[in-house]
């Protein structure tokens, strides 16, 4: 008898030990499906978008308030970059879209600035509000070889 008792405190320690792991793997992993309910998408239109990654955060004042999860090529040659922001930021119409880097040659982000508008945008909207990279390379060969102006 006492070793069948031992036996079961042993096998609901393992479940919970599992249970728990379980858990924090998908809590850690960022599993779409389940955090699809606290985000929602919305997308944005830049003329250069060079050196921004899938990934790369979205900011308003600093904050991190989600991610880019898609990079494409749209209508007009456009990069069109697919925002996943957080459910509880509420993103005026009126509001502009930043390619910003951290530092001179640091990552890429997306900086948000929120506009004054009483309408919001909804998930699957575009903001084409946006002001795109500078090409840093492009600016120093200007500024070396004199065609600056």
């Amino acid at each position: 008898m006492k070793n069948s008792t031992l036996e079961i405190l042993v096998g609901l320690f393992m479940i919970i030990g599992f249970c728990a792991f379980g858990y924090l793997a998908l809590q850690l992993g960022e599993v779409s499906f389940l955090t699809s309910g606290s985000t929602y998408t919305i997308k944005a239109e830049f003329d250069n978008v060079a050196g921004v990654k899938k990934g790369a955060s979205v900011q308003v004042a600093g904050v991190p308030v989600g991610s880019v999860a898609d990079i494409s090529l749209g209508e007009d040659d456009v990069a069109v970059l697919t925002l996943q922001l957080d459910n509880d930021l509420q993103v005026p119409t009126d509001s502009m879209a930043s390619v910003k880097s951290q530092g001179i040659i640091g990552d890429k982000y997306i900086q948000l600035s929120l506009g004054g508008e009483e309408e919001m945008f909804k998930p699957g909207d575009v903001l084409r509000e946006t002001e795109s990279s500078l090409d840093i390379e492009s600016l120093i060969s200007k500024f070396a070889f004199g065609s600056a102006k």
